[in-house]
Order: C-alpha cells, then structure tokens, then sequence
C-alpha cells in the first residue's frame, strides 16, 4: 500500500475509532456503581491513547521517506492498542 493510500485509511480509522469512543461515552450513563467506576477508568485510558495516536499521526504524516517505515510501525502500533482497548470497553454493554 502507498504512503498516502495508508494515510487516508489511517485517518479514517482514527475517525471511526473517535466516533465509537464518544458514543461509548454517551452509554456510561446506563452504568452504576463499580461497573461506572471501572468504565470511567477504561475511558480516561482510551483518551489518553488517543492523544498518543494523534500525535504518532501527525508524526507519520510529516514523517521524511526516510523515516516513514518507522513512523507508520509507530503508528500502527497505537493504533492496534486503541482499538484493543475499544474492544475491552465494548465488552461491558455485551
């Protein structure tokens, strides 16, 4: 896959991955209790992944071709750490 092909579907991903957040967000309200503080926790982790995967974004755009390899790993791996972590918060309205 090209470097811009990637970046697109890089962004798009981030996107959905933001909207599902915010939506997981809006349900905490349906929580109580421990299960509210335990989510509560899980969301605090996400958000702070997902500034982690802005900033690792950001980095792979502006990354040189020399430095692209790298910056896209980077990348990927937060990414896959957000959406694992997604996963594990979705589980509790299962």
């Amino acid at each position: 896959m090209d470097r811009n092909t990637f970046k697109d579907k890089a962004k798009k991903g981030i996107d959905d991955l933001f909207s599902e957040i915010e939506k997981l967000e809006q349900k905490r309200e349906k929580l109580q209790g421990e299960a509210r503080v335990k989510y509560n926790e899980k969301i605090a982790q996400l958000k702070e992944k997902r500034i982690e995967l802005q900033h690792k974004y950001q980095s792979m755009k502006d990354a040189t071709p020399e430095k692209w390899e790298e910056a896209r790993s980077s990348f990927s791996k937060s990414f896959d750490s957000l959406k694992e972590g997604f996963s594990r918060l979705a589980e509790i309205f299962k």
